[in-house]
């Protein structure tokens, strides 16, 4: 790694998830980078945590630029963590069901979950690359694995919506792929559960404390750990 410290940048980190990955990486003696797109509420998260700030909207090229000259600028980069993400709601937080999915609905979550996550992964290619031991965590769902919501008897079933898990699946094409060609990186993907988070208008049924283990976990696997895997705090999932 550079030095001897992880510099580490997580995106969508001024709260839920990301924010409480920060906590955890900062005090496992990770340099962390808070990346949001509010200023105000980044920088506050960053102040509160002990962690560097980075202005970073995942769905501009402008800003994602601007962010890798940034960390470059710094010192480089370790760990890069996707946690950026976005599930559409209707009003009243009903969740869209396949006859309630639209074009524009379906465009407006692929260009935070998927574009963002390819953008940003792409943009920091480079600098992962001078780093002696590069981690990528792309953060999935459960809703990611096809089979799943494909069978009966799985917990992700009922979910009557396309964009959301369309959009996670996708996500796991960038992670195999990306692995294949990278294999210097190590490149997974994870299902942080379904976590009380804003994300999903609080109805989540564990704590963030506990959706951040996996993400954590995957932050520190060392060199010779796993890459191109797909997985919850429990193990693998099928894709």
């Amino acid at each position: 790694m550079l030095g001897t410290m992880t510099t580490t940048l997580i995106t969508g980190a001024n709260k839920g998830l990301g924010k409480e990955t920060a906590r955890r990486l900062v005090e496992a003696g990770h340099t962390v980078y808070v990346g949001a797109r509010d200023e105000v509420r980044g920088r506050a998260a960053a102040a509160e945590l002990g962690a560097r700030f980075v202005r970073i909207d995942v769905t501009d090229d402008a800003s994602v630029t601007a962010a890798v000259g940034t960390i470059a600028a710094e010192g480089g980069l370790d760990v890069l963590i996707n946690n950026a993400g976005v599930e559409p709601r209707l009003e009243g937080n009903a969740i869209p069901t396949a006859a309630d999915e639209t074009p524009e609905l379906m465009r407006e979550t692929f260009e935070t979950n998927v574009f963002g996550t390819l953008r940003v992964l792409h943009a920091f290619l480079p600098l992962l690359q001078k780093s002696a031991a590069p981690v990528v965590v792309n953060v999935s769902s459960g809703l990611a694995s096809i089979s799943g919501i494909a069978d009966p008897d799985s917990h992700t079933h009922f979910y009557p919506g396309i964009s959301y898990p369309a959009s996670k699946a996708v996500v796991n094409t960038i992670t195999i792929q990306y692995a294949k060609q990278y294999p210097q990186i190590r490149i997974n993907a994870v299902e942080p559960g379904f976590t009380n988070t804003d994300l999903n208008g609080r109805t989540g049924t564990q704590t963030v404390e506990e959706g951040a283990e996996v993400i954590v976990r995957m932050a520190q696997v060392s060199p010779d750990g796993p890459t191109g895997t797909y997985s919850s705090i429990h193990g693998p999932i099928a894709w």
